[in-house]
């Protein structure tokens, strides 16, 4: 919910979590404030609390983590987060006393308020993506005679269309405050955009990466093998014992298994966290971690041990008695 300065959402707090299915709500400032000759958006919040009604990503943060960077501005009162194009533009780093024009509440003139840098945002519930700053709530009301917090975020528990026309239907008489949901965003968003299952998708192509697990462990196993099959004659003619080319087999084919799926394991996740690097560009927010899909792992050992016990004892059936006919080939 969004309102102004002087009509401020953060004033129908207790009405808004009141709603039946909002599990929490937190106010937070919109103000502006000049850096330099550019005047950005500043956002005031209460860091200790904010994320009860947001999700905060790692990736929103250049130098720690979401906790760490929330706990370091939580004690740090004139600590602020600044762009990433900001610190690039004035060549700023950790520490830095940064001094930013804010406008004062009581006589409305704009006033150079010193600030401290602790931080890079790349990005912020409802923050612009190129330049903005994030700081406390409690040293900007102190520095400019309003604690007004102009937006409050609500958490929902429920369906988040029916807690928007309950809110919408509690701020009937103040036609300044607007209420946006996550869903209204994401159809402005996804209106020039195509749109497909992701799920489907990756279903399907793991999918067809386990039947290619299938036929590379069973058929490629078992015909490599099956190639030798005149040395396992000789060695069955020569006196090799049965439970010894079960062994000489049995030890060959797990080798190549287990080596195999060392190194195919190795080479998959290097080449997965090169490609979430690459795309972290494409995503917002992009994803702090890997997605590990421990089914779908686990279907794919259980597959290739299978088919390559299955092609193991294919042909084990076939060198356990020498042929003259193998022999006797080239």
């Amino acid at each position: 919910m969004t309102g102004t300065t002087a009509r401020p959402a953060a004033g129908l707090l207790a009405r808004l979590r009141a709603i039946r299915g909002v599990a929490d709500a937190e106010p937070m400032m919109h103000r502006y404030a000049y850096v330099g000759a550019d005047l950005q958006d500043l956002f005031g919040i209460d860091a200790a609390r904010i994320g009860r009604a947001t999700t905060l990503s790692d990736a929103y943060f250049a130098s720690h983590n979401a906790a760490k960077t929330l706990a370091m501005l939580a004690a740090t009162p004139d600590g602020v987060l600044v762009s990433e194009e900001t610190v690039a533009d004035y060549q700023l780093k950790p520490g830095d006393q940064l001094n930013l024009r804010l406008q004062s509440m009581v006589d409305h003139q704009y006033h150079v308020v010193p600030f401290r840098l602790i931080g890079v945002v790349h990005e912020f519930p409802t923050a612009p993506k190129d330049s903005f700053l994030v700081a406390n709530a409690g040293y900007i009301a102190q520095q400019t005679g309003a604690a007004a917090g102009e937006v409050v975020l609500i958490r929902v528990k429920a369906d988040a269309d029916r807690v928007a026309q309950a809110a919408r239907v509690a701020t009937a008489p103040m036609p300044e405050m607007k209420v946006t949901t996550l869903g209204q965003t994401q159809a402005i968003i996804s209106s020039s955009l195509t749109a497909i299952d992701l799920r489907g998708l990756t279903r399907l192509e793991l999918g067809f990466a386990v039947l290619m697990i299938a036929v590379a462990t069973g058929l490629v196993l078992g015909l490599g093998m099956a190639e030798r099959r005149r040395s396992f004659t000789i060695l069955a003619a020569l006196g090799a014992r049965p439970w010894q080319t079960r062994s000489f087999l049995w030890s060959e084919g797990l080798t190549v298994v287990g080596l195999g799926a060392v190194l195919g394991l190795t080479a998959g996740i290097g080449l997965a966290a090169v490609l979430v690097r690459m795309l972290a560009g494409a995503f917002d927010p992009p994803p702090d971690m890997l997605s590990i899909p421990v089914v779908y792992l686990m279907a794919t050992v259980v597959t290739g041990l299978v088919c390559g016990a299955v092609a193991i004892g294919c042909i084990q059936v076939l060198v356990t008695k020498p042929h003259l006919e193998v022999l006797r080939s080239s």
